[in-house]
């Protein structure tokens, strides 16, 4: 499938200041690419995976774009306010967020959780979503600006095969997304989320095994999982008041009609 980085302009987006967090690898990396193709300056934040990040970084320098690496832990609070800060510091300002970081880290039933690897989960996909923007929160009400959440589908349907549990943290950042909508459109900054279905990453290739893809597939109508390059348009077109300015507090599901709320 052709990339629509090359053939894609969106004006507004020019020149801004835009942290994606997992920008590594899957989506993240998707977003990374599409951001530096609309001219945007562009962090891109890593934790285990900085070989994919820093070729991501030299493709996209190559390219006469502007990348900014910054690792962190996003299980820990201090790294994720770190991370946040280096990147607004580096570029003097930051007009968009992207909370992409977030994984499953084990499919454990419900039956069989524990305290801490309830944890682990909240903190890498909840807690760190919402520090992220408390951070980011006094550099985009400078001059306006945007937060885009990477939510799922499972944070409506509840997940299965032992996800449940991350289901429900993306559940709660598909809320925090609504809240943070309504006490932030004030400052001219719109807060909106996606929420991609089954797509083929890493992160699939590590949680989920050849049958149970086939089973999630099966219950697509359109007959087949999604890319992360497909989950890209729904990101710039809630970041770009151009496209989106009226839209605050509102999730975007790609899941090639899996789920249709």
């Amino acid at each position: 499938m052709p990339s629509q980085n090359a053939t894609l302009t969106i004006p507004d987006l020019a020149g801004k200041a835009v942290l994606v967090t997992g920008g590594s690898t899957g989506i993240g990396a998707a977003l990374v690419e599409a951001y530096a193709a609309q001219k945007c300056r562009v962090g891109l934040h890593y934790n285990q995976s900085k070989e994919a990040a820093e070729k991501l970084a030299e493709k996209i320098t190559e390219a006469g774009g502007e990348v900014f690496l910054v690792k962190g832990d996003f299980s820990l609070t201090a790294d994720v306010t770190r991370v946040v800060e280096e990147t607004a510091q580096k570029f003097g300002r930051l007009d968009g967020l992207v909370n992409n970081a977030g994984g499953m880290l084990g499919r454990i039933p419900y039956a069989e959780l524990t305290d801490a690897h309830y944890d682990k989960v909240m903190d890498l996909n909840a807690r760190s979503v919402v520090t992220a923007c408390r951070v980011a929160m006094p550099w985009l009400k400078k001059q306006g600006g945007f937060i885009v959440n990477t939510t799922s589908v499972a944070a409506r349907n509840g997940a299965g095969g032992g996800a449940g549990l991350y289901g429900s943290a993306k559940s709660f950042v598909s809320n925090v997304t609504r809240g943070l909508a309504k006490e932030l459109i004030g400052d001219k900054v719109r807060v909106n989320g996606v929420a991609p279905g089954l797509i083929v990453t890493a992160f699939h290739e590590r949680w989920s095994t050849p049958e149970q893809m086939k089973m999630q597939t099966a219950t697509i109508p359109q007959g087949r999982a999604g890319t992360a390059e497909e989950c890209v348009g729904a990101y710039l077109f809630l970041s770009s008041d151009m496209l989106s300015g009226y839209i605050t507090g509102q999730i975007i599901e790609v899941n090639g009609g899996q789920l249709m709320p």
